[in-house]
């Protein structure tokens, strides 16, 4: 289904960026209300290693996921390979180990899976999905329920943002630095950031001949780079290559050229010298150059880059969505895709 290109977007996918903040709030209240018995036993059974395990824009949210809670905790993470278990048939020792399924449907085969061998071999398990019906919500010990509602568009973007907080959840039934002070500030930031769509609506009318781009980012705004750079592959049909600011400068920056499309989510904080620094080299290769900071989207400036990541997302969720509708592309139904893609 094609779009008519130079309207304002109709899509679901834009109609469900803008239902976040809402979305958020409810995921908010739902697991401050849960997560004090999951706090509670973990307390009582503290994990000495951490496995996420995800496919898609959920192995996204898991990569924040893996920065967030190693930064804040200490406990070392890892991201799973479902194959291990699933066509490989190793026996993992998993003992004093929390694994962590995450997916929007809670159907995604091989993460069940994976679930469901590591409880067998020892580990405490938590699903964060947003279907509480789900097969993950019968398998999992524990379950953070994302409340972001039905999602219609096979573009992921309301579930998306709220497994980032969920993921900041489960790093406060850890013990981590998080305040909920802080995560209650996050549905306000997301309404700022979601000011920025006329902006991004005429940003995207100068990219429509993009066919490949780059996409960066670094330490918790990382994942946000990966997301970005599926959606503008699934929505848009961009070949879109993603990495760390630090892995861009080892080789692949020779694909930058003038007028090459970069992307680059630059927060303040531990990661902005060396953004910069960046930022400064694609100025002199003449790179076309769109970066997502705390003055696009209005950050105030007392916040740590700790909370930016989910703000940050809504520009290039929007940017996605309006480019798709410039191609003449529909958003919400990409080719060959499906809402729940099931593999093992």
């Amino acid at each position: 289904m094609a779009l008519t290109a130079g309207r304002r977007s109709t899509s679901k996918m834009r109609q469900e960026v803008f239902e976040q903040p809402t979305a958020l709030a409810r995921t908010l209240e739902s697991g401050l209300r849960d997560i004090p018995l999951l706090r509670r036993q973990m307390d009582q059974r503290r994990p000495r290693f951490i496995i996420l395990v995800a496919r898609g824009t959920s192995d996204n949210a898991a990569q924040f996921g893996r920065y967030l809670i190693e930064i804040t905790t200490g406990i070392p993470v890892s991201l799973a390979a479902p194959s291990v278990f699933t066509l490989y048939k190793s026996r993992l020792h998993l003992k004093d180990v929390l694994v962590v399924g995450i997916s929007q449907s809670g159907e995604s085969t091989d993460t069940n899976a994976y679930l469901q061998q590591a409880r067998k071999r020892g580990a405490m398990t938590v699903g964060i999905t947003n279907e509480p019906s789900s097969r993950m919500s019968s398998l999992a010990e524990h379950i953070i329920q994302v409340v972001a509602g039905k999602e219609e568009s096979v573009a992921a973007t309301k579930t998306y943002s709220c497994q980032l907080l969920a993921l900041y959840l489960l790093a406060y039934a850890l013990r981590a630095k998080v305040r909920r002070k802080d995560l209650f500030l996050i549905p306000e930031l997301v309404s700022n950031a979601l000011r920025t769509d006329n902006k991004i609506q005429s940003l995207a009318q100068q990219y429509r001949s993009m066919q490949h781009a780059v996409t960066i980012g670094r330490g918790l705004n990382y994942a946000n780079a990966l997301e970005l750079g599926l959606k503008l592959m699934e929505t848009c049909y961009v070949v879109a290559e993603r990495f760390s600011a630090a892995d861009l400068l080892h080789g692949p920056i020779a694909l930058v050229e003038p007028s090459f499309p970069v992307f680059v989510f630059a927060p303040n904080g531990v990661t902005q010298p060396s953004i910069d620094s960046l930022l400064a080299r694609l100025s002199s290769l003449k790179a076309r150059t769109l970066v997502i900071d705390g003055k696009l989207v209005h950050m105030p400036s007392q916040t740590t880059d700790l909370y930016t990541p989910i703000p940050f997302i809504i520009p290039a969720q929007l940017f996605a969505a309006h480019l798709a509708q410039q191609k003449g592309l529909d958003p919400d139904h990409p080719r060959t895709l499906n809402k729940i893609t099931r593999t093992m």
